[in-house]
């Protein structure tokens, strides 16, 4: 009885130091046993391990990417207009020993905070070095790829791993947006007076156009109905000439019935002549002018 009182508190201890010796790490961590604050053995596959009791301790980090969002911060692109700007990071602890170094024992809280610094400055240098306007066009993917490799290196100085940064929102301060919207506004009426304008310029080019296709049209129109005018006056002259020529007589009485059907009109039908006038030859005879001789 008395030596198995006595083997019972020595199994126990030897139980609780075997047990206090073995530590699990699973898929999604990894751990660092520490002897006295200094790394003696890096544990990043998964499954037991193994550590003095008593004396040395197992710190366990995240081995998941993590994501970081950033306070809104205020950059200054190179044509002075201010912006605020909302971003996230994702990242990972790619070397725990090299981070535990970095950041002792502030663990992941404290890497995450220099990890801000180092994202806010690369962000205030990258867009301070385009105009607004590439910040906030849609096609920003240059941009961020640009703030992330720039922080890439400082990164790996605590022992992480950037994989991306998103500029989530970028707008304009409060207090800017009034005259900038009044701003733009002006640019808008600015350049819709100049397409007016130059429509305006467009529309006068295309009627002093039309009006000399129409003048020019008009006058080869007019031109030819001359042309062919003449030619017609010149035909019936001609038509005229060859009958004079044929019967004197009959075209001297054409023209009289002519003649006298111009002037003898209802309303307009008073002469005062002469009774011998030649006018009525052909009124007193139909021998014309040969029957007075």
């Amino acid at each position: 009885m008395k030596k198995s009182a006595f083997l019972l508190p020595i199994l126990a201890v030897i139980v609780v130091g075997i047990m206090s010796s073995v530590f699990i790490v699973d898929e999604r961590e990894k751990a660092l046993v520490l002897q006295f604050g200094q790394i003696k053995q890096v544990k990043e596959t998964p499954g037991l391990g193994f550590k003095l009791p008593l004396i040395q301790e197992v710190v366990r980090y995240d081995d998941r990417i993590l994501s970081r969002d950033l306070e809104p911060l205020e950059v200054t692109p190179s044509d002075d207009r201010r912006l605020v700007v909302d971003a996230f990071a994702r990242y990972r602890i790619a070397n725990v020993e090299q981070f535990r170094r970095a950041v002792g024992a502030g663990g992941e809280e404290a890497a995450a905070r220099r990890l801000d610094s180092i994202l806010r400055a690369e962000t205030r240098e990258v867009l301070g070095s385009v105009t607004s306007n590439d910040i906030l066009s849609v096609d920003r993917a240059a941009l961020m790829l640009r703030i992330r490799n720039s922080a890439i290196a400082e990164a790996q100085a605590l022992g992480l791993q950037v994989i991306d940064v998103r500029l989530k929102r970028t707008d304009l301060p409060i207090e800017n947006l009034n005259a900038t919207y009044e701003r733009m506004k002006a640019e808008r009426d600015r350049e819709a007076a100049d397409e007016k304008a130059r429509g305006e310029e467009a529309a006068q080019r295309i009627r002093a156009g039309a009006d000399r296709t129409v003048i020019e049209l008009v006058s080869d129109a007019e031109r030819q109905s001359q042309i062919i005018q003449g030619e017609a006056d010149a035909r019936r002259n001609n038509i005229f000439a060859s009958a004079f020529g044929a019967d004197p007589e009959f075209f001297e009485f054409y023209r009289s019935m002519t003649a006298y059907e111009r002037s003898l009109r209802p309303g307009n039908s008073t002469m005062v002549l002469s009774p011998d006038n030649e006018f009525f030859n052909y009124l007193k005879s139909d021998q014309g002018a040969s029957a007075s001789e």
